[in-house]
């Protein structure tokens, strides 16, 4: 139940954060956080991350459909197996999946705010790149799927530790 939880906290925060922008900004209005390096811009996504298949919103509603049922499927496995780590990360991309979810069901487009651009020398070149904006529903997803591939590591580790205990064992 804990993980259900914190997936309603990402989700409830996600659309929180998107109706403040929708009504507190202008489209393309942006405000400084950090100087140039992190600002607040209001701006909206019909396609997926790095506005790749844009209109494409019946594939993308169908496919986060199958998604967050598979994740729901999964997670109840993860809870009867206590599989704290994975629990959270399943968490955050059903609360995050959701939340882009309800954004592309009910207006056919994503609310992105959180842009960040990097100025940097490196090798005596300078470089100059701007990150796609995106939201806090899409950090919960990347951050997730983070804790996924750490727990798979995890569990890789502990498997290799098992086979060579078992080596020295006879």
């Amino acid at each position: 139940m804990a993980y259900y939880i914190v997936a309603l906290v990402v989700f409830l925060i996600d659309q929180c954060s998107k109706l403040l922008i929708v009504h507190n900004l202008k489209l393309y209005e942006t405000h400084s956080v950090i100087g140039e390096f992190f600002q607040i811009t209001s701006h909206r996504n019909r396609g997926a991350a790095f506005g790749i298949l844009q209109d494409q919103r019946w594939f993308f509603i169908t496919v986060t459909i199958i998604v967050v049922g598979g994740i729901v499927w999964y997670m109840r496995k993860v809870i009867k197996e206590n599989k704290r780590l994975l629990g959270i990360a399943l968490s955050l991309l059903l609360g995050g999946a959701v939340g882009n979810f309800l954004d592309r069901a009910l207006h056919g487009e994503v609310v992105d705010f959180l842009a960040f651009h990097f100025q940097f020398t490196i090798f005596g070149h300078a470089v100059d790149y701007s990150f796609a904006i995106f939201n806090l529903a899409d950090s919960a997803i990347c951050i997730g799927v983070a804790l996924i591939c750490i727990d798979a590591l995890l569990g890789w580790a502990k498997e290799g530790r098992g086979k060579n205990n078992e080596s020295y064992g006879s």
